[in-house]
């Protein structure tokens, strides 16, 4: 973890650089994600959360050996080092399993942790902050970071048993509201106190010494914090570095500690670059990403409608809208409202609930076809500037070709060129 480590030391001597983490596990995206970093000759990182992947599986029906299986075989089909990919684990803990009991969910947790590690896994994100059937709500300091404690002794365990040396690093803490997007509409949020930052910083300190394992600390390279940005299903609140120039300044009493920032997606270039100048020098991006793909491919299938007769076409609006009807669990309890309202929500919102059924069979072969039915003649250049205008310059000045797959991925890269130029502390997200 060689990279994470200088990455973080270099950001702490001053060159305002930072790293953002792919959080998705579409094929697409991830091509983009190896595509582009490939191109620019980084490493890249790439993390899966706890209801992802999981031991079990997930809702992508990956275990971790699965999904960085997955990765590996994608990155080597397109020429990226493997010795360039670092692996990340989000929100790992009892989070899948809420609604037992605290010690049967940590049981739970300890397999998922073991998984995790043993696939080759580097970056920890250790989070017990989420309450279990019978315990106090919300939960203490003292109880988290003895949770995250016992995972800790753990995955360097594991780490010791599968590759001779424990060279995991970790990050503590957790966001509020949850991860992936508030269910309810926001207004405003509260920036993380500096002394509540402090508070988690040493209760887990105190919890890792009665463990034993006070030489991973200068391995505990980030602390999840909440720097005031969330979006829910219309809309987003941007960065205020004024609301968070106390919290900021607090990172500096720590030699080897950076601040992580969750939901950033959907944040100005401006606000990415501001928050990793703030210290918060590690950025997840993921529904802003599968938003991105979401958006080509509605785009594609506008353009589709204007080439082709609708028996010919791929039906790729109303295949989704269907299959997202007669399967409705993973946006029912987020979209609320009218049937227009939840009908927009399905197909717009920013929390894109859409990116859980694109793996569905049906989904896939529309997809398929879309892509196949476009593949076949030229893209009329006047429908490229109507649907993928940013994508219609690119082409025009003979950087990108008119082909779909291209254009998709160019797409997804458009939110790339915004995260690469915020870590490397560039004003332009052109790169």
């Amino acid at each position: 973890m060689k990279h994470l480590i200088d990455s973080v030391a270099q950001h702490k001597q001053g060159n305002g650089n930072g790293i953002y983490a792919v959080c998705s596990a579409h094929p697409l995206v991830l091509e983009a994600a190896l595509r582009y970093a490939h191109a620019r000759q980084t490493p890249l990182l790439i993390e899966a959360t706890s209801n992802q992947v999981d031991q079990f599986g997930g809702y992508t029906g990956m275990t971790p050996a699965d999904f960085r299986r997955f990765v590996c075989q994608l990155a080597g089909r397109l020429s990226f080092p493997e010795s360039r990919l670092i692996f990340g684990g989000d929100h790992l803990g009892p989070n899948r399993w809420q609604n037992l009991p605290a010690e049967e969910a940590m049981a739970n947790a300890d397999s998922l942790i073991e998984c995790y590690v043993a696939a080759g896994f580097k970056k920890i994100h250790l989070d017990c902050s989420m309450s279990c059937a019978g315990d106090p709500v919300p939960l203490t300091d003292e109880i988290v970071a003895e949770r995250a404690a016992r995972l800790a002794n753990i995955a360097e365990q594991t780490c010791r048993e599968h590759f001779g040396s424990a060279d995991l690093v970790y990050v503590i803490g957790t966001e509020v509201p949850v991860p992936g997007g508030a269910h309810e509409a926001l207004t405003e949020l509260e920036v993380t106190t500096p002394d509540a930052a402090r508070a988690t910083l040493e209760a887990h300190r105190h919890a890792f010494e009665k463990q034993g394992l006070n030489a991973i600390w200068p391995r505990i390279i980030a602390l999840v914090v909440q720097p005031g940005v969330e979006f829910d299903h219309t809309h987003v609140i941007d960065y205020q570095p004024q609301k968070a120039v106390a919290l900021s300044e607090m990172v500096n009493a720590f030699d080897t500690l950076v601040f992580e920032a969750h939901s950033t997606d959907y944040q100005t270039p401006q606000a990415l670059r501001r928050l990793v100048k703030d210290h918060f020098a590690i950025l997840k991006v993921g529904p802003a990403l599968t938003f991105a793909l979401r958006e080509a491919l509605f785009s594609l299938a506008a353009i589709e409608e204007e080439l082709l007769p609708a028996k010919a076409g791929s039906g790729l609006r109303h295949v989704l809208e269907t299959v997202m009807l007669d399967r409705p669990e993973y946006w029912q309890s987020h979209y609320h409202g009218d049937g227009n309202t939840r009908r927009l929500a399905r197909g717009y919102s920013y929390s894109d609930r859409v990116r859980y059924y694109w793996p569905d069979s049906q989904i896939d072969d529309a997809f398929e076809r879309l892509v196949r039915n476009l593949a076949d003649d030229p893209i009329p250049l006047p429908l490229i500037s109507q649907y993928l205008p940013l994508q219609y310059v690119k082409v025009r000045e003979g950087d990108l070709n008119a082909a779909p797959r291209d254009l998709i991925l160019d797409h997804i890269q458009d939110i790339l060129r915004q995260y690469h130029a915020a870590c490397q502390g560039e004003t332009s997200p052109n790169a």
